[in-house]
């Protein structure tokens, strides 16, 4: 079954998905054991056949024996306010997300009189030959 394809995307490429993974930052398993299969239910709707089905944009999964929740990026256009919700419920659980589109910029810290950054430096203050 594939994703819906958000406005913009090409049929060669896709958007990173989310994932919500059922650990917390501490390296604890999240509790209860099914969260990932409650959280998506509250997306779910009835099929024709009267059956649940998960919304395309948000289901459960299994990655690495650990339970996660893989979120659509589109879901943000397509309901902004549930896309904010998973993200808060993430948060305020402390649990761990991957999310390859993340700006990593404050991932790393800085290294104090890094010689390759003074290096740089002097390179964008060298004038240009002519």
């Amino acid at each position: 079954m594939s994703g819906p394809t958000p406005a913009g995307a090409t049929a060669g490429s896709s958007p990173a998905r989310i994932i919500i993974q059922g650990i917390t930052q501490k390296g604890r398993a999240f509790r209860p054991s099914d969260w990932a299969e409650r959280l998506c239910g509250i997306m779910c709707a009835f099929g024709g056949d009267q059956q649940l089905r998960y919304s395309p944009y948000v289901q459960p999964m299994l990655l690495d024996g650990v339970r996660c929740v893989l979120v659509e990026p589109a879901l943000a256009q397509v309901e902004p306010r549930a896309f904010r919700f998973l993200l808060d419920f993430a948060r305020d659980n402390d649990l761990v997300v991957i999310d390859p589109d993340a700006p990593t910029e404050d991932a790393f810290c800085p290294l104090p009189d890094n010689p390759l950054e003074k290096l740089a430096g002097e390179r964008r203050m060298l004038p240009e030959r002519e």
